[in-house]
């Protein structure tokens, strides 16, 4: 729909056939290729563009499922059929996210980078299948999440914010600035010795 609402269109609706009335002006049929105006040229050119668009947003295996469409709109049905997951598969998907996504916690060897990776997937999978985590839940999951090295922080963090309004990504920058610090430190530190 971005690129350009007809071709959401396409694939509601089908491609655009041009037609012709022949005889007395009770048949309709399609008007050979030879017959086409510039309209029709414009309009038929929209199937193959929103095709273009959904074969460049797939995988191989993906495109096998779909090499026989011809139209836009079978290539979306083929996908849907393909992706579409019953209610009892989404909401074991939903479970077993949930419960990743309470059993998190960041690893003490691991940068703050690398656990905001892992739990944005986590949220991201989660968002998918619906399920959507409040702001102020996602950044009070990240403070307990943090290990004992980062209790100060936590805790600096807690008196000096609003937890309602700050963002993940606020925190997750400050916790980076805080993490440099601390590696900083602990490299003068080996120096001095």
């Amino acid at each position: 729909m971005a690129e350009d609402l007809e071709l959401w269109d396409m694939i509601c609706d089908g491609p655009f056939v041009p037609m012709k009335i022949i005889g007395e002006g009770t048949v309709i049929v399609p008007k050979p290729r030879k017959e086409y105006n510039d309209a029709d040229r414009k309009a038929i050119e929209k199937n193959f563009r929103v095709k273009m668009i959904l074969i460049c947003g797939i995988g191989p295996d993906e495109y096998n499922c779909i090499l026989a469409c011809q139209s836009a709109k079978e290539i979306w049905e083929a996908l849907q059929t393909t992706h579409e997951v019953t209610t009892q598969v989404k909401l074991s998907n939903i479970d077993m996210h949930t419960t990743e996504y309470e059993l998190f916690k960041m690893k003490e060897n691991k940068s703050t980078q690398y656990m905001y990776i892992r739990f944005t997937s986590i949220i991201n999978e989660l968002h998918s299948l619906g399920e959507v985590i409040p702001r102020n839940k996602l950044v009070q999951k990240i403070l307990s999440v943090l290990p004992g090295s980062y209790e100060s922080k936590v805790n600096a963090i807690t008196e000096a914010k609003d937890l309602q309004k700050l963002t993940v990504d606020e925190l997750i920058g400050n916790m980076k600035s805080y993490e440099m610090k601390k590696k900083k430190k602990k490299k003068k530190d080996i120096e001095r010795r």
